[in-house]
């Protein structure tokens, strides 16, 4: 079975069709092994198939597991609302991430007309280090614990201004402990602003983080600060999950 999931998991935004050559090497399965359990993925229903090409790529499936993900957590249900309203107030996108491992992995996106396609997407994994929402939910963790995610987690450079200096990144995850939010600049997307605020748990651990990302072309942090800030700071400081 663990096998067979390793070839679900070879698809990503750069690999949205696989033939069995590609599948083998992305999961390290040899080439019979690769054929049977795409094949039984196919019969399954998990992979689709092109007979002219005979690659595979991802089916519905993938999406029904995503709405039974969304459907089972409490945060998004509680949270869904008030991240539509916090979106219709603002005119900005507005988006939900949870920490899973050393990634955050974006579970609601509300988009604003300038959003590209791959921004309204749920389910996008990114280094947390790397984002303001990560940032501010490892700024809620205790000393200790935040440091050494700090210094092991992994990083990815996605422009070139993203930050890879992890004395720079524990003084703005420290900056985040203080005010109580995370600022980034053009670290997923050149010209992008990004401002995060943790939500916490009944226990006092974070479960989540709301994010909003503007423009850097009609956006200051001043700006932010002033007229993002405090609705932010008010939705997630209204989002208090019970359980877990």
């Amino acid at each position: 079975m663990a096998k067979g999931l390793r070839l679900l998991e070879a698809f990503d935004e750069e690999h949205h069709s696989l033939g069995l050559s590609e599948l083998a090497k992305r999961t390290g399965l040899d080439k019979s092994a690769t054929q049977r359990f795409a094949n039984t993925l196919h019969q399954t229903g998990y992979l689709m198939k092109d007979e002219a090409t005979r690659r595979f790529r991802p089916s519905h499936k993938f999406a029904e597991m995503a709405y039974a993900y969304l459907w089972s957590d409490p945060v998004v249900q509680l949270a869904m609302p008030k991240l539509i309203e916090l979106s219709g107030r603002l005119g900005e996108t507005i988006n939900m991430a949870e920490l899973s491992g050393s990634d955050i992995v974006y579970v609601a996106r509300i988009p604003c007309q300038r959003t590209t396609f791959a921004a309204t997407l749920v389910g996008r994994r990114v280094p947390a280090l790397n984002t303001s929402g990560g940032r501010a939910i490892l700024a809620t963790l205790p000393e200790t614990e935040r440091r050494a995610c700090i210094e092991n987690w992994p990083l990815t450079r996605f422009t070139p201004e993203t930050t890879q200096d992890r004395d720079r990144i524990s003084e703005l995850v420290e900056e985040a402990a203080h005010l109580g939010y995370s600022f980034s600049r053009n670290e997923l997307i050149l010209k992008e602003i990004g401002v995060a605020a943790p939500i916490i748990g009944a226990d006092g651990r974070p479960v989540a983080a709301v994010h909003c990302s503007v423009s850097a072309y009609h956006w200051t942090r001043e700006k932010v600060e002033q007229d993002i800030v405090p609705f932010l700071l008010d939705t997630a400081n209204s989002i208090t999950p019970s359980v877990r």
